[in-house]
């Protein structure tokens, strides 16, 4: 998009990777790129709205630009490095409880299953419920320090709830070593007992909360696996991003580390 274009379009707004610099907002509008499954994922979400689901944009209209124009969710979304406030027990329950409220939802509204729904991250078992995703901290709007809705809904498909639970583990926990975390989060997270109060606030199953520390293994492997592709592809923001975070050796470091802990988790979400 070119500079002239977006002052059009108003505000830049700030955060993820694929549509960095092309998301703007005017007033209450947001205006961004159009996902190929933008008709059937608008329809998905306001059928949300109309079950009471106001977690999330509601879909506007779809420009002849390739272009999709959205409410507006005012809110706080915290950015790379994230800050304290968005790690604390309180923010990362309300997490939990959020993804719960949507897994709910999105439980009643039937998939379209001739949409040609992305698999980059989706759940390779399948599922017949639509999963977010990518909950990650950039995609979480807060208020008073509680998560209250949902954006960015590019990469969902049909999945089983706790895929979805587990992607959002890696993010939020973080489910990364200790110096891989590092980078990113503020020092000192217990992975352990963060995981637990993430399940707390889902209200995962006993049997949900055993298999989970494998599914994020899974996850994990599939996220690795996406962004491989786009390096192959040459997209400049994950290349560099994989260069600066330690490269493969990182992700072998990240794989091992969850493996060597696995019974750690376990009990951390039984006990």
């Amino acid at each position: 998009m070119r500079a002239e274009d977006g002052a059009a379009h108003g505000e830049a707004l700030d955060g993820g990777m694929t549509n960095a610099g092309a998301v703007f907002r005017r007033g209450s509008l947001v205006v961004r790129p159009a996902p190929p499954t933008a008709p059937a994922l608008h329809a998905h979400l306001r059928a949300l709205g109309e079950l009471g689901f106001d977690a999330a944009p509601t879909p506007l209209r779809l420009t002849p630009d390739g272009r999709e124009q959205l409410t507006y969710v005012p809110g706080d979304v915290a950015l790379p490095p994230f800050p304290r406030w968005v790690m604390t027990e309180t923010a990362l329950r309300s997490v939990g409880s959020l993804l719960r409220r949507l897994h709910d939802a999105c439980a009643a509204v039937p998939v379209d299953t001739r949409a040609a729904w992305p698999r980059a991250l989706a759940d390779p078992e399948g599922g017949t419920m639509l999963c977010h995703n990518d909950v990650c901290p950039e995609n979480v709007v807060f208020r008073d320090g509680r998560a209250t809705a949902l954006i960015d809904f590019d990469l969902a498909a049909p999945g089983r709830p706790l895929w979805d639970v587990a992607m959002t583990a890696r993010y939020w926990v973080p489910m990364l070593d200790p110096a891989s975390a590092a980078a990113l989060h503020p020092a000192g997270l217990d992975a352990p007992a963060r995981l637990r109060v993430l399940a707390d606030g889902y209200g995962l199953s006993r049997r949900e909360r055993a298999e989970l520390p494998g599914v994020i293994e899974q996850a994990t492997a599939s996220c690795r696996a996406f962004v491989a592709d786009r390096v192959t592809d040459g997209e400049p923001a994950y290349t560099q991003a994989l260069s600066e975070r330690g490269g493969w050796r990182r992700w072998d470091r990240v794989q091992e580390w969850l493996v060597a802990h696995r019974e750690t988790f376990t009990t951390a979400l039984l006990d």
